[in-house]
């Protein structure tokens, strides 16, 4: 009897929806074990439950509840399903999903989300912005996945090693990937953890040398990839069985899906083989086996299916000079309030030549030559826009390229609302295709590199802030490394002022601990960096710009976090010093 009370003390019962709801009104962590009425909660995992409990000693912050999906609405997803499912709620938005009885990944959320929670509540970092499980559409998800759209059976984990990122074999790869008919689904550049690096390599935790392998592993940059075989078919049938002889499919299936089977099966067993192929496979190592690759999109991409079904897509738009010069808020309001992020943007007065390449889809009209003119009458401003389905949703707001075309049909396109009295073509611009949208970025946004670096006093949640600001501002993470600067090495980054007399002070602060040294890129790399790092002094930076990255985490004007070059020759030399000529943005 005084076990069942354990127990009962241990985890909270609810077996109602108000119960439920009255649950998420828990401050903190609640752990939910959802059970079927017909099984009962999981016992597997009491223990460590009890354990947690007693260790991390937070019952203020931490809950343990058992939910019953049959008789709580909120969970008839659930019900009938035979494996453990555990659910994270976290002050009341279900933030995680853990299917099966795996006690390491349960202790790992739980203990990292207790921890994150005593630093946000003592004031050491900012609360992390989580995407919520709507518990509600898990039902259209399962059929989904059983109609044979399960991530488990389908995709692949591909992880390029921080050697292979140093030597610039990151981009062969994926491009060699790609030519094979692969789908990169979803790929991050990320420094990553020791657990992480555990997570991905446990099959080879017992050789002698896997502690150093796990440091070299985590003091670099690695990409992650999630992989699909994609939609190619074989040649024939016959082709495809004879590459395949012992994977052969069910004989009652029809043709067509016999086809998109076999396609399916040769590209999973050839993926490791084109790696060795390509000469490849020592630069990365891949994992596809379905119950681990489920396991690892849980510790790379938690919000794999929603990264996956949101597909963002850039376009680059442009307002031509009238329209800049008489109403240009306005269309940047409409943009806002249609969900774009505009992720750069530039005033330009373009060139006879610029002209005609944007005006291509005119050059039959009878006004085209008054089209160009125009366009080189004043300063046009251009746009890279990013939101979901991106380049199809700017198209379909501009509506028509010629104002005679509106009509009934388009009384509320972007052409019909800003046409100016006079001027026959529709006052904006976007890209026409996925193709035309990468040239105009490229030529108009030509990509730019910076060397930027994060002092040894930064905490690891503050670095984790920073480097979320660095992908939110638009940068690609192109090289990184982690490393205690010695006056040798410091010497690489800090070559401009080494005969300050301020350097030994320094030196000094480098050495406390290893500085993270990164290669960002995007347009305009080195402005912006130095705009979102802000004023050297950390004080003053709280005066003139309160959201820069030194005004927010900098102590003093020695310990302000960040560095960045400070212009094109600067940046280059520093990159060449630090990660060899092929990062030096002068030869990219």
């Amino acid at each position: 009897m005084a076990s069942k009370k354990r127990e009962v003390q241990l985890q909270t019962v609810i077996n109602s929806q108000s119960q439920w709801d009255e649950m998420l009104q828990n401050k903190g962590l609640t752990v939910i074990d959802v059970y079927q009425a017909w099984c009962g909660p999981c016992k597997a995992v009491q223990p460590l439950f009890r354990k947690m409990k007693n260790e991390l000693n937070e019952d203020e912050i931490l809950h343990f509840v058992v939910a019953e999906a049959d008789s709580i609405v909120t969970l008839h997803s659930f019900k009938d399903k035979c494996e453990p499912v555990f659910l994270l709620s976290l002050n009341g938005k279900i933030i995680a999903k853990i299917e099966g009885a795996n006690a390491p990944l349960i202790n790992r959320k739980v203990t990292n989300l207790i921890n994150e929670e005593r630093k946000i509540i003592a004031g050491e970092m900012e609360r992390p912005e989580y995407n919520e499980i709507l518990l509600m559409d898990l039902d259209s998800e399962e059929n989904e996945e059983a109609h044979g759209d399960n991530v488990e059976e389908h995709y692949s984990i591909i992880l390029i090693k921080p050697d292979a990122v140093v030597s610039n074999k990151a981009l062969e790869i994926k491009k060699k990937i790609i030519k094979e008919g692969y789908v990169i689904e979803v790929e991050e550049a990320m420094m990553l953890t020791e657990g992480q690096v555990r997570d991905f390599y446990g099959q080879i935790e017992d050789e002698p040398d896997f502690e150093d392998f796990v440091s070299l592993m985590t003091t670099g940059l690695s990409y992650v990839l999630v992989v699909s075989p994609g939609n190619e078919k074989p040649d024939s049938l016959e082709e495809a069985q004879l590459d395949i002889e012992s994977n052969e499919p069910p004989e009652d299936l029809p043709e067509a899906e016999v086809n998109d089977t076999l396609a399916t099966m040769k590209k999973q067993d050839s993926l490791q083989e084109l790696l060795d192929q390509q000469h490849i496979s020592q630069y990365c190592d891949i994992e596809d086996d379905a119950t681990n690759v489920a396991r690892l999109l849980d510790v790379f991409f938690p919000d794999f299916k929603l990264m996956k079904s949101k597909k963002e897509g850039k376009t680059m738009a442009l307002l031509r000079p009238d329209l800049v010069h008489e109403r240009k808020d306005e269309v940047l309001d409409v943009i806002e309030a249609e969900g774009f992020k505009i992720l750069f943007q530039r005033q330009i007065e373009l060139s006879k030549e610029e002209a005609q390449m944007l005006c291509q889809e005119y050059e039959n009209e009878d006004y085209y030559d008054k089209l160009t003119e125009n366009m080189m009458s004043g300063p046009s401003l251009l746009l890279v826009l990013l939101r979901e389905n991106g380049l199809q949703y700017w198209k379909k707001l501009l509506g028509p390229t010629n104002v005679n075309e509106v009509n009934e049909d388009f009384p509320e396109s972007l052409c019909a609302r800003f046409a100016m009295d006079g001027l026959p073509f529709n006052q904006l611009y976007g890209s026409n295709s996925s193709e035309i949208a990468q040239r105009d970025i490229e030529y108009f946004f030509p990509l730019q590199s910076t060397l930027a670096l994060i002092k040894p006093h930064v905490t690891h949640e503050q670095r984790e802030i920073i480097l979320k600001i660095i992908k939110d501002s638009g940068f690609e993470l192109t090289q990184l490394k982690e490393i205690v600067l010695t006056p040798e090495e410091a010497k690489k980054v800090y070559f401009p002022i080494e005969n300050k007399e301020f350097y030994k002070d320094v030196l000094a602060v480098l050495a406390e601990g290893p500085s993270l040294i990164m290669v960002l890129t995007r347009w305009n790399a080195i402005a912006e960096w130095r705009r979102l790092i802000g004023t050297v002094d950390p004080e003053e930076a709280r005066l003139l710009s309160p959201e820069s990255i030194r005004a927010r985490f900098g102590i003093n004007i020695l310990k302000n976090a960040v560095h960045g070059a400070s212009n094109t020759l600067e940046a280059s030399e520093a990159i060449s010093r630090v990660f060899g000529d092929d990062e030096n943005p002068e030869n990219n």
